[in-house]
């Protein structure tokens, strides 16, 4: 029965897409950049449980520690009907590993999910609405850097939306990613004009700031993962981290309604 009415939740038009996601480090600095990068990490491991391919297409790393923001391409069957529900912000609270005294920090970042258009689907773009220049990449040690100015950036500029794509390959392949992740985008924003259901999804992209979190992960005083639109919850974090999600996910599809209280500080 739990299959049909996913099943049935997953039937909405872009569902079956396959789709990009944002990862945007928030309050807190390099707490922040770091819990980024643990986010970045849980979906990637989320989605090769899933056999999803991920492609990292922009990644900027943080000054001391993990990454100020990062782009993803996620390839597969119902990637975006999946991942459409971890759109928000994510809280983790726990001792800092970058504080000398040992203390307890709250940490926020952000995720952003829209699909990847199929290539029939037109989206006019005029060429004066463009800026385009190539850069070189920076991606953190680990990661592919571009050796050369071959990273393509793209600036739409009626939106101000900027689009970057460092995947280490040729100026004309990065050129052509960044397009298509454009017109995603463009068109993701032109489905959200249109649809009943526009705000409630933009409700949920608030400030990356206590108050505004979908999901708390806390590792101290004591450890859990708690949904706080659904009241699900888990005792254990680290299966949770490393992808584990499907029991958060499928809830938030599903329409559970037992909202939790955030978790104190």
């Amino acid at each position: 029965m739990k299959g049909l009415e996913l099943e049935k939740m997953l039937s909405g038009p872009n569902d079956r897409m396959s789709c990009f996601m944002d990862v945007n480090a928030g309050a807190g600095g390099t707490e922040s950049m770091d819990w980024a990068s643990m986010l970045l990490r849980m979906y990637t491991r989320y989605c090769e449980r899933r056999g999803w391919k991920v492609e990292i297409n922009d990644y900027n790393a943080g000054e001391e520690a993990g990454i100020k923001n990062a782009s993803l391409r996620i390839e597969g069957e119902f990637a975006f009907g999946y991942l459409k529900a971890e759109m928000g912000v994510h809280r983790l609270v726990r001792i800092s590993p970058y504080d000398s005294n040992a203390r307890r920090h709250t940490s926020f970042a952000s995720v952003d999910v829209y699909p990847e258009i199929d290539d029939d689907i037109k989206i006019d773009i005029p060429e004066k609405d463009i800026e385009l220049k190539f850069i070189r990449g920076g991606g953190a040690g680990g990661q592919k850097v571009n050796k050369t100015s071959s990273t393509a950036q793209l600036r739409h500029l009626p939106t101000n939306i900027i689009i970057t794509c460092q995947t280490e390959r040729s100026q004309s392949a990065n050129k052509d990613m960044a397009f298509k992740i454009l017109r995603s985008r463009l068109f993701d924003l032109e489905v959200k004009k249109r649809e009943a259901e526009t705000q409630a999804r933009e409700s949920q992209k608030m400030d990356i700031a206590f108050g505004s979190q979908i999901r708390s992960y806390v590792l101290q005083p004591y450890r859990m993962v708690k949904d706080l639109r659904t009241g699900v919850e888990s005792g254990q974090p680290d299966k949770v981290l490393d992808g584990d999600l499907d029991e958060f996910i499928v809830a938030q599809l599903m329409g559970v309604k037992n909202p939790a209280k955030s978790i104190p500080e």
